[in-house]
């Protein structure tokens, strides 16, 4: 089957998917399916216990930093409790040997999953690496949902077209590989009735965009080829979030410049009002992006070709009765200028203002968030493996058992304060809005 037939064929079980999406939304409690696979609305309920799984590119800590980052500052309301269980060089056979004693104690509500990279050999597309990368995933599926786990299933991303191999048709065909294995990944997903995740499609997309407005020499999928920097890894959470069914909307504040009022949705709250200012305190933040404008492969520069700001993040200003055909607005340290019709319209703070007022707020967040996930590399990977083993050398010692479950709990207990320290660093934040009409 050629690709051009394989697309097509796999578009039309795609919208056969969202035809029947009701009754899988039925069946398995989830939401009715985009034509893409992706959830059509929010899949997550408050309290959910949210596992990232993957390889190395997982356990790099990265995109899952910034998966958790949007799931505990710009949505909050859940309440979510999430842990990264990435191994580097794994594929989807090893974590299964894995899945039972690191995958089930976290007790999983909703698993994301990124395998392949590793799957495909580093090589042109076989058919038996499709076949067992197939029958893997859909093992590990099964055994996910089995412990009362949603999931939603991600395709493996892309090889940098420069810095793979340093060989740019060495990308190009395993490219094409990666390509083959989501259509696997995907196919999973459906026969499963669970969520699919296209994180190989944007990556390729983004790439592309990126090198021709930045340069070829601009990494996106790492200096390596694989792991990729901040850039690359923003496009893969964006992939994952947006098939979770996240929406983007964040809040409106609207102003009245007539009735010299303002209002505010759910997390934001306006303090005062007066004359085109508005003093507010959010606890929903918008996502934020750290001034690295020097660096090629940095976060800002990937903004211009990945849909983040516009499907994600959307903190929208809205001003009514302006009584000018333009106004300044200002926003932190920052002052932009805007027509009657944009601000009627509604503006995107967190696109417009990069340098916002939540900058130091979230980065306090985000490295409580940064602490946690490395802990969760070495209590997986390390400690209790080595308990495990202690265990393993006195099964019928009742005192060593209860040695090591005392320090098992102990451990836990390390996590679980790491876990109150990204909710304490999560304060409030107070801001200032003001318009002033004129040029």
């Amino acid at each position: 089957m050629t690709r051009l037939r394989l697309t097509n064929w796999l578009a039309a079980m795609a919208m056969f998917l969202i035809c029947c999406g009701v009754l899988v939304a039925a069946e398995r409690n989830l939401p009715a399916t985009r034509p893409d696979g992706g959830a059509a609305t929010l899949m997550l309920t408050k309290g959910d216990r949210v596992v990232i799984i993957g390889d190395s590119i997982t356990e790099q800590k990265t995109y899952s930093r910034f998966i958790e980052d949007y799931l505990t500052m710009c949505s909050p309301q859940l309440d979510l409790w999430v842990f990264q269980l990435g191994w580097g060089g794994e594929t989807a056979g090893g974590f299964l040997g894995r899945l039972d004693s690191d995958l089930a104690p976290l007790k999983p509500t909703v698993i994301t999953t990124c395998y392949g990279m590793n799957d495909g050999g580093y090589r042109a597309f076989d058919p038996n690496i499709a076949k067992s990368y197939h029958d893997n995933m859909t093992r590990l599926i099964q055994k996910a949902v089995a412990l009362g786990a949603v999931a939603v299933v991600g395709s493996p991303g892309a090889v940098d077209s420069t810095t793979f191999h340093k060989d740019a048709k060495a990308a190009e065909v395993y490219n094409a590989t990666l390509a083959r294995l989501g259509d696997e990944a995907r196919m999973v997903a459906f026969e499963q009735h669970q969520i699919f995740a296209n994180v190989h499609d944007p990556m390729f997309k983004t790439m592309a965009s990126a090198k021709a407005a930045l340069g070829q020499d601009v990494p996106v999928c790492g200096n390596d080829g694989v792991h990729p920097g901040v850039n690359g890894s923003l496009t893969m959470a964006y992939a994952l979030l947006k098939a979770m069914g996240f929406d983007g909307n964040l809040g409106t504040i609207t102003l009245d410049m007539a009735a010299g009022t303002a209002q505010a949705t759910d997390g934001h709250k306006v303090l005062s009002d007066k004359d085109g200012t508005v003093e507010l305190e959010s606890t929903r933040y918008p996502f934020c992006f750290p001034a690295d404008q020097k660096s090629a492969d940095g976060l800002r520069n990937i903004l211009a070709h990945v849909s983040f700001n516009q499907d994600l993040n959307r903190l929208m200003l809205v001003v009514k009765n302006l009584q000018a055909e333009k106004a300044k607005v200002t926003w932190g340290k920052q002052t932009r200028s805007y027509s009657k019709n944009e601000l009627s319209q509604g503006i995107n703070l967190a696109a417009e203002f990069l340098d916002s007022p939540f900058a130091e707020a979230w980065t306090a967040v985000d490295a409580a968030v940064a602490a946690k996930q490395n802990y969760e590399t070495g209590l997986i990977k390390g400690h209790n493996r080595s308990l495990a083993g202690v265990a393993a050398l006195f099964p019928t010692d009742a005192e060593a058992v209860a040695a090591v479950k005392v320090l098992q709990g102990k451990l836990m207990g390390r996590h679980q304060a790491l876990c109150e320290a990204v909710r304490k660093a999560q304060v409030a934040v107070k801001h200032t809005l003001v318009v002033v009409a004129g040029e």
